[in-house]
């Protein structure tokens, strides 16, 4: 197992398939910009350039909605390692058509492979994302989808200034280098795909649909099941959109705005670029390597920040022409752009990254792969959505570029409080991390016992009112925490609590009613497969120590015999809300600011054969003496 994301960059189960998408990013992008070049160094009326311009896009994005159905089942069928083998073969075929174009001169030819590499792209696409839980341990899944796309950013990035160079480097054997370089990528990353281990099919079984329409409808079914995968997947596609607008927009704001031209642009593309790669990149720290949706909301309202920031920072047109980086860089208020511009792509990192990994790891196993495809056409349509609207508010409403960053600004925002108010998961989880990280240092041990899927009980012992949000924020799956019902009422908390779906219950004495509903719930709960947790103790230590385990867990295990994972809170005595040197719950200064907290769980245990007596011993066992 990789202890943190660089050493997946060491072992051969992810490195070679990190290479290989890289690889194809890189390729695409060197390819698109070489054709511009070529309409360059053949000197093409501004007629043919722009109908290059209208039409390449199209042309890309045309595949993901006639193909997409069709590429996740292929995904869910094949083995995956496999279908990378073949999609990188496909991708040597194209570019080699692609070669002739350029040899040949042939704009036909050349929109032709375009359309190729679309329908390579749609093929990869599914099997790109679906890959991951298949090789990834479910601790490593976030940093595994930050390292994907710092590396698709920095490729994409790198291909566009590669390929932008090469008709100005080259000169005359500019159409001969393009092709070389362009089949040689090609031919790179289908060896390297050679080197990724095994990884098997989906849903081997599945019958292969190949009416795309019913079956584009049934996947983008698929994609709505679960809210949290519905509106993760939504999230997805709103940062394509948002990501659409503000690059389209880039090459007009250097010239128009920043006083820049063509090396401008590439330079203001770096920063958001970057600014992702980094954002991705931070996703598994700040989450201590769980699937920390937290972090949605907090990349959203960030990106909301920063695109307001770069609307004020230049609201006019530039008063100068012609600046190349280090001139603009010497501008009045030009760092300030240029963190403007680093900030949105922070925080799109920390936006994507954990939508991508709630996906994975939501998503049932059998049918991850057309849940991407149906993604993927959703995406497409954002894509083109957002193509529209740019030309529409910009040709017919007069909007200004800086303009059209505000406009953008004030609707993700809008959006994403539309998100988070459809599923409150999302906003719960950004309370209870931003409450967890800001009081306490937390560490995590073992979190990767709790079964991905299906019913499981968790046991912990009581030591503070924090403990359900500390819990909450250590597991990577919901949580239905069962708490007595006077924390449960707690002003303010409360709303994170009823959010969280947990579950009051009071002593059979001072409340039989809410008891019975309690374990009505808890039993409804685990029937549907869901996670229950808890503290069998049954109120917060008063000295520090374990108390003594209460029948009520062997009474849930005799309905719902499901599997139990012990875990243990260590440090937490000393922290606020506990009832360390007094006997009255309340709030206390720790000892030092931002203590170290630690969350561990043992291996799930069968809860047929679990009592009371032997959780608490697992439960001592794992706490040692670090009260």
């Amino acid at each position: 197992m990789a202890h943190n994301q660089l050493e997946l960059l060491k072992q051969r189960r992810f490195l070679p398939f990190f290479l290989t998408q890289a690889f194809g990013a890189f390729n695409d992008n060197v390819y698109r910009q070489a054709i511009i070049g070529l309409l360059f160094y053949l000197g093409v009326s501004d007629e043919q350039r722009t109908l290059y311009t209208n039409l390449a896009p199209a042309l890309f994005i045309l595949p993901y909605f006639l193909f997409s159905a069709t590429a996740g089942q292929i995904a869910e069928k094949l083995e995956k390692h496999k279908l990378i083998r073949i999609t990188t073969a496909m991708e040597i075929a194209i570019m080699s058509l692609a070669a002739v174009g350029f040899l040949t001169q042939s704009l036909p030819v050349l929109l032709v492979a375009l359309f190729g590499t679309g329908l390579q792209s749609t093929l990869f696409g599914p099997v790109k994302y679906s890959i991951l839980p298949s090789v990834l341990k479910p601790e490593e899944l976030t940093g595994g989808n930050g390292l994907v796309e710092m590396g698709t950013s920095i490729s994409i990035l790198a291909g566009m200034i590669f390929g932008g160079l090469i008709f100005t480097l080259a000169g005359t054997h500019g159409p001969v280098v393009a092709a070389t370089a362009i089949v040689l990528l090609a031919i790179t990353g289908n060896l390297v795909s050679r080197m990724i281990p095994r990884a098997d099919a989906g849903e081997p079984d599945l019958a292969i649909n190949w009416n795309p329409v019913p079956e584009s409808v049934k996947i983008m079914r698929m994609t709505r099941r679960q809210p949290a995968v519905r509106n993760a997947v939504l999230g997805v596609s709103w940062f394509w959109f948002v990501g659409t607008v503000l690059t389209s927009q880039l090459p007009g704001y250097a010239e128009d705005n920043l006083g820049g031209g063509p090396t401008l642009y590439i330079f203001a593309l770096a920063l958001f670029s970057i600014g992702t790669g980094v954002g991705s990149m931070l996703c598994e720290r700040l989450s201590a390597r769980t699937v920390e949706i937290g972090l949605v909301p907090l990349g959203a309202f960030g990106m909301t920040a920063f695109m307001v920031d770069l609307y004020f920072a230049r609201t006019g047109a530039a008063t100068v022409a012609g600046l190349d980086v280090a001139g603009f860089v010497g501008q009045p208020g030009a760092w300030r752009v240029m963190v403007d511009l680093v900030g949105i792509g922070v925080f799109a990192g920390f936006f994507v990254v954990p939508l991508f990994a709630l996906i994975q790891s939501r998503s049932p196993k059998n049918e991850l792969s057309r849940v991407i495809a149906g993604m993927n056409i959703q995406n497409a349509a954002f894509i083109v959505s957002a193509a529209v609207l740019g030309v529409v508010v910009q040709r017919y409403l007069h909007w200004t570029i800086p303009q059209v960053f505000l406009g953008l600004a004030v609707a993700n925002a809008l959006v994403a409080i539309w998100i988070f108010t459809l599923v409150p998961e999302f906003l719960m989880r950004f309370m209870s991390w931003v409450l967890v990280r800001a009081l306490y240092r937390l560490r995590v041990q073992g979190v990767e016992r709790i079964p991905d899927e299906g019913a499981a009980l968790v046991v912990c012992n009581h030591v503070s009112y924090m403990d359900a949000l500390i819990l909450s924020a250590s597991i990577p799956r919901p949580v239905r925490f069962v708490m007595y019902y006077k924390i449960f009422n707690i002003p303010v908390m409360s709303w994170i609590f009823r959010t969280a779906k947990a579950i009051p219950i009071a002593g059979a004495r001072e409340n039989p009613e809410i008891m019975r509903r309690a374990f009505e719930e808890i039993e409804a709960a685990l029937a549907d497969g869901q996670i229950v947790g808890i503290f069998p103790e049954g109120a917060l230590t008063k000295d520090g120590e374990i108390a003594k385990f209460k029948s009520g867990v062997e009474h849930i295990l005799e309905k719902q015999p499901v599997p139990v994972i012990p875990m243990a809170l260590r440090g937490m005595w000393t922290s606020m809300w506990s009832h360390r040197d007094s006997r009255m719950a309340r709030m206390r200064v720790p000892r030092r600011f931002r203590a170290q907290v630690e969350v561990v769980a043992a291996a799930p245990v069968d809860g047929a054969a679990a009592s009371a007596e032997s959780l608490e011993a697992q439960v001592r066992a794992l706490r040692g003496d670090a009260a």
